[in-house]
């Protein structure tokens, strides 16, 4: 590539601040030097290569915005841990048609199942493409409620709300109210995906009143995917304490559609 052709490139994609493409130049004209490509073969690889930084940026930055306390990947996720874990159901929440139809997801199991695991390759993928997406967990979600009900907040209109942590701290009554018009706020609006130790039947002494429990659950449910996972946890296998709950019996799940 002449000199002064290579300059003015550079600058000039510079100035369109293709900086990804600035950055791989020399490698890519190489290449196409070496394979004898075309012009347009070239253009491609230049172009590409910056559309996919353009696209970890973005998504890089939607992760952050959405307070995702670490990136998990579905890929990760070790199904084989979890043998009776219906995959296939798990898997086509990846596709993330509960967003379009505004639908939930809960994921109900005892600590270390990979609840937080899903939920936050969840949020990654709709990161991906392109919707707003916030991260809390119950007890800094309660704090905020109390703080303020005013509309525009991002734990209110995000597109994808996950919260985390669902049943492992009791709350009092203003607290269930609290959380019960953010459940009413959200339904049939847009999605959330709750993550919880407990089961459904023990939401009533979670909340501590029947009837902010059953309210709660009522616009949860109707519209909703739930996966129950039933298992020991991944983060204590090989430790002592994990053989012994580990004969106490097996695991099982059951995926009930909105």
């Amino acid at each position: 590539m002449e000199q002064l052709t290579y300059e003015r490139l550079q600058d000039n994609l510079k100035r369109l601040k293709l900086f990804k493409a600035v950055e791989i130049l020399d490698d890519v004209a190489t290449i196409t030097q070496s394979d004898g490509s075309s012009h347009l073969a070239f253009l491609d690889r230049l172009l590409e290569e910056e559309v996919a930084a353009k696209d970890k940026r973005r998504v890089d930055t939607a992760m952050k915005i959405a307070g995702l306390p670490m990136a998990k990947t579905i890929e990760e996720y070790d199904f084989t841990f979890h043998p009776h874990l219906d995959k296939k159901a798990v898997m086509e929440l990846f596709d993330l048609t509960f967003l379009a139809k505004h639908e939930n997801v809960i994921f109900l199991g005892p600590p270390g199942v990979g609840k937080t695991h899903l939920a936050i390759a969840l949020a990654i993928k709709a990161c991906y493409h392109g919707f707003k997406v916030y991260f809390t967990t119950m007890h800094t979600l309660i704090a905020k409620l109390k703080e303020s009900q005013a509309k525009g907040k991002a734990y209110l209109n995000s597109s994808l709300v996950i919260v985390d942590e669902v049943g492992y701290l009791p709350v009092n009554n203003q607290e269930a109210y609290l959380f019960f018009q953010f459940i009413s706020y959200r339904y049939e609006k847009s999605s959330t995906i709750i993550t919880s130790n407990k089961s459904f039947s023990d939401w009533q002494e979670l909340f501590g009143d029947q009837v902010i429990a059953s309210a709660i659950l009522d616009r949860l449910l109707h519209h909703s995917k739930v996966v129950n996972i039933k298992g020991h946890s991944y983060r204590l296998q090989g430790h002592a304490f994990a053989k012994q709950l580990s004969q106490k019996g097996g695991e099982s799940i059951s995926t009930t559609p909105d």
